[in-house]
């Protein structure tokens, strides 16, 4: 703008000069100002033209990244043979990981800890501390630098992702819903569902209360992301997704750590009863929403650097007590 304005005066200045000697008139000193605005104004755009290319040339690599990337062997899978069947129990043995592009940083350090079947395990640690990345190599979105993971014995690797994958289930925090109708998200989990188990999900997820109040029901739309329902409507939809999936090992990123107190409520109701029966693990961020753990995984830089139930790490003067005093303080 101060660039074109510039022009502009240096324009009327000598075209008034001119203007005065007679060597030019009126009209073409006119002309030359609306043609100095109209060039100024492009010169102007071709910046945000720029930026413009510059994003879409940012985008386009990300897109052949995609592209590029090597697909995961996941098969269809119609029915699970009986020594398919996952009973729960986890093992990591000795496993390290470093992300591909920071080889030379260990995210996650000689891991070494069994998870019983049916149990339910917290992971607790400040931010960076690997709990994240764990969930990532349980669900084989990467694959462990050195060690392994077993599930009932048996090394991941040789279990198809199909087979895997159809019997976890994962409740992030921030949840994805997608923009079509309330029982298209629900039966994201298992897509041949009819709508008599789909309704019993969403009761079982404390959803069935909210869903029945709209007009259109199982119908009606959620919005892109889900934009039309509250955060605790959304955690309810995703609890609903995970019970009708009915996994043999659930994940939950705490759901609750940003809901009112009433939809907390109900949030942690449905959680309970999930995790029933099943093999649950909790990224932790609240640490009283744990106590009730049959084995908390304390991590720190990569390691676990303690375990055990909240009764006995509070008796350790470690990071978890040193966690656990900060938050009640707070």
């Amino acid at each position: 703008i101060l660039g074109l304005f510039g022009a502009m005066v240096a324009v009327i200045w000598k075209g008034s000069t001119l203007l005065a000697t007679g060597e030019i008139a009126t009209g073409e000193l006119f002309s030359f100002v609306i043609y100095t605005v109209f060039i100024g104004g492009t010169i102007g755009g071709m910046a945000d033209v720029f930026a413009r290319v510059q994003k879409f040339i940012g985008a386009t690599e990300d897109l052949l990244e995609i592209f590029n990337e090597v697909p995961e062997p996941v098969e269809e899978l119609k029915n699970l043979l009986p020594e398919q069947i996952l009973h729960g129990g986890i093992r990591f043995e000795q496993l390290s990981f470093s992300y591909p592009t920071r080889s030379d940083f260990q995210v996650l350090n000689n891991i070494e800890v069994e998870i019983k079947p049916d149990s339910l395990v917290a992971l607790v640690g400040p931010s960076g501390a690997g709990k994240s990345t764990m969930v990532a190599l349980l669900l084989r979105l990467y694959e462990p630098t050195m060690g392994r993971i077993l599930f009932d014995g048996t090394d991941n690797q040789v279990i198809p992702l199909s087979v895997l994958r159809s019997q976890m289930a994962i409740v992030p925090q921030d949840i994805f819903l997608f923009g079509g109708t309330i029982r298209e998200n629900i039966a994201y989990g298992k897509t041949d569902a009819s709508d008599t188990m789909i309704e019993e999900a969403a009761k079982k997820a404390n959803a069935w209360e909210f869903i029945s109040k709209f007009p259109e029901g199982l119908e009606t739309l959620v919005g892109e992301r889900g934009t039309q329902l509250s955060g605790g409507q959304r955690q309810r939809i995703a609890i609903a997704r995970a019970v009708l999936k009915n996994p043999k090992i659930l994940i939950l990123d705490e759901a609750t750590s940003s809901l009112d107190s009433e939809s907390e409520r109900l949030v942690q109701d449905a959680l309970e009863k999930l995790m029933k029966g099943r093999t649950s693990i909790v990224i932790a961020h609240r640490l009283s929403t744990i106590r009730q753990a049959d084995q908390i995984l304390v991590l720190d830089h990569g390691r676990i650097v303690e375990q055990g139930t909240h009764e006995e790490l509070l008796k350790d003067n470690g990071l978890y007590r040193n966690l656990s005093e900060l938050q009640f303080a707070g």
